[in-house]
């Protein structure tokens, strides 16, 4: 008798779910607010994808074809790549009083630069007045 165990190390950046690839993309606040282009690791090399201006944190952008070849097909799974955004940490005197004045400005019409805090704050709105 021959037995044969076979042992899938888990990779340091790619999830597998069948031929498609799952990835973690940490961002700077900077980039997810204002966009830009970045650059991810695909199972080949690196490819630079563009970041939508305004991209939240959990939001998934696709990448076709970039993930496994299937053993029958040939045809390539997909790549998603996981967006999230990365609170700073250590900041300076200088940074914490831009981001306060920042956050000041946002406060002013804060609906309009936080879309799903406003729509939170309508469900608990709504939640209360049952």
């Amino acid at each position: 008798d021959l037995y044969v165990q076979i042992i899938i190390k888990e990779h340091d950046i790619f999830e597998r779910e069948g031929d498609d690839l799952h990835e973690d993309l940490p961002l700077s606040f900077a980039t997810a607010a204002l966009g830009g282009e970045v650059s991810v690791p695909t199972m080949d090399t690196e490819t630079r994808i563009t970041i939508p201006e305004g991209t939240q944190s959990g939001k998934v952008l696709r990448l076709r074809g970039k993930g496994v070849p299937n053993l029958r097909t040939g045809q390539k799974g997909d790549l998603y790549v996981h967006v999230y955004v990365e609170t700073p940490v250590n900041l300076s005197a200088k940074q914490k009083k831009l981001l306060k004045e920042f956050d000041e400005t946002l406060q002013e019409n804060a609906g309009k630069h936080s879309p799903r805090n406003q729509g939170f704050m309508d469900k608990m709105k709504r939640f209360f007045e049952s």
